[in-house]
């Protein structure tokens, strides 16, 4: 018999709102749900929208999640909807899916005495650990995995970290679920999702005087729920190892412990590998849903470049799916190759275009990304755009791109800063060809299509403003995604397209004598 068994829970709703700005109410009404879906309440006294209501027995003191209600519709859409309706987009669109138990990747710190550890996410603004066993975003089996990983430190005594002594043995844990098993029908997949745990451990490597307790956890999580136990909840164990006293939650070194050590998923029509260093969407149901939305908006055959790529999954999403002739995948963390390598492997044996991974630095150089496709992506972090790729973007329609008589890409001023052609360099040793040689793109070729794809509301709204200052880009379409319910976060896919400077014409007027 395992230890830990999973409860029996009623699948959650799925609700999708397409929200227009000019006729959208304030409030949306959702149907009603089935009396089963909605837990007991202890009050006579009915909430409001109970049906899309959080419920959540920690959300006072959690810092997770911003507000209970209405969790299909966020009060910001409105604002979303007013900002590009002044800009000319009157079909803005918001969609959302699951309103609980979407997230499927977690970092969760882990405080406490070993007799009674603390595992969850920090009071806001202090350093205070809120326990949150019952957590209503979470996936289910996150919710599972944490009690497990609460049992283990209780009897094998684990101590958790002090942050003030900066002592203890285990700091963090990521909680990352795969809903990747072929082995079942489709509608069990999320339902029967796997667990990849990454222990975050205080030490600075695997030889270190704690590692018997760190291997004995491993082997606990794996005992209980491994692929040999009864409840086969764990996908794998890994390490991580940190002793820095900053707010950066994991160090350089990994270890992988027990179980399978490819992590897989399945998301915009392909495979895609994550290796837990790699950034991973919280929200996989969401994100498909995004990356299909894109997918719509890149002509087949197209040249991409995917600018802020991580590991490459919007572009070899549309590399499978659009056909595109050539696709680069531009990433500062040199951590994400590997996943990018894997999931190229995966990719159908019918893909003809050319595919690059290249480690280097957006804001350098920005222009040398842009030239010569059809298609820009970019999906920044929260803070948004680089200010020399908003810059470039801004002044791309003035740089006279002509071939040169040697037959190279452009005669673009020559580039002479040292640190520009370092980073070149650079890049070109880091880069990942896949395929045949890059394929011949034309010289003359400036992008027509900017997507823009962002997480950070306030960000986006001055990089839209910037762009569109000087008319260089105007924007067509619009698009949000409930990637974070119980939160005022939004996921935001905008898409702009490139002026094009109309050729005078008419005839000249004659010089009178």
């Amino acid at each position: 018999m395992s230890l830990y068994t999973l409860p029996i829970r009623p699948p959650y709703p799925l609700i999708t709102c397409r929200v227009s700005p000019v006729s959208a109410p304030t409030t949306a009404s959702p149907p009603p749900a089935p009396p089963s879906l909605l837990p007991p309440t202890t009050s006579a006294t009915a909430v409001p929208s109970l049906t899309c209501a959080l419920q959540c027995p920690h959300f006072e003191s959690c810092s997770g999640c911003t507000h209970e209600f209405n969790l299909h519709r966020p009060v910001i859409v409105d604002e979303a909807s007013n900002f590009f309706k002044s800009l000319g987009v009157s079909d803005f669109t918001f969609d959302s899916c699951r309103l609980w138990g979407w997230r499927c990747r977690a970092k969760l710190a882990v405080r406490g005495l070993p007799e009674n550890p603390l595992i969850g996410l920090y009071e806001e603004g202090s350093h205070n650990v809120v326990d949150i066993p019952q957590c209503k975003a979470h996936h289910p089996n996150i919710n599972a995995a944490v009690e497990l990983l609460r049992k283990g430190i209780k009897e094998l005594n684990i101590e958790p970290y002090d942050e003030d002594e900066g002592t203890g043995d285990l700091r963090y844990v990521q909680m990352a679920v795969t809903t990747y098993n072929t082995a079942l029908p489709a509608a069990e997949r999320y339902r029967n999702g796997r667990v990849q745990v990454s222990l975050v451990w205080n030490s600075r490597n695997e030889k270190s005087s704690n590692s018997d307790k760190l291997n004995a956890l491993a082997y606990f999580l794996w005992r209980n729920a491994g692929s040999r136990s009864n409840l086969h909840l764990i996908h794998s164990v890994w390490a991580n190892f940190q002793t820095s006293t900053n707010n950066i939650i994991f160090g350089n070194r990994w270890r992988h412990l027990l179980g399978e050590r490819d992590f897989w998923e399945h998301v915009g029509g392909i495979d895609m590998s994550l290796d837990p260093s790699s950034f991973g969407q919280a929200n996989t149901r969401a994100f498909d849903n995004l990356l299909r939305k894109l997918h719509k908006y890149v002509p087949f055959g197209a040249s991409v470049a995917d600018l802020y790529a991580g590991a490459g999954v919007i572009g070899l999403s549309l590399a499978a799916t659009k056909k595109c002739r050539s696709v680069k995948c531009i990433e500062i963390n040199k951590e994400s190759r590997p996943s990018f390598e894997k999931s190229v492997d995966r990719l159908p044996k019918s893909i003809e275009g050319s595919i690059s991974w290249h480690n280097a630095d957006t804001s350098i150089d920005p222009l040398s990304w842009l030239v010569g496709s059809d298609v820009i992506v970019v999906d920044p972090p929260r803070k948004g755009l680089d200010t020399s790729l908003i810059d470039a973007l801004r002044t791309i329609s003035s740089h006279k791109v002509k071939p040169s008589l040697k037959g190279s890409s452009s005669n673009i001023k020559e580039e002479k800063r040292p640190w520009v052609l370092r980073e070149r360099e650079r890049a070109k040793e880091a880069s990942v060809q896949v395929g045949r040689e890059t394929i011949s793109e034309d010289p003359q070729s400036l992008p027509e299509t900017l997507i823009y794809i962002s997480c950070g509301w306030e960000s986006f709204k001055e990089d839209c403003k910037a762009l569109l200052t000087n008319k260089s880009w105007r924007l067509e379409k619009a698009h949000g995604f409930n990637f974070f319910p119980g939160t005022q976060s939004i996921e935001v896919l905008a898409v702009f397209k490139r002026s094009l400077k109309k050729k005078k014409t008419g005839k000249k007027k004659k010089k009178q004598g």
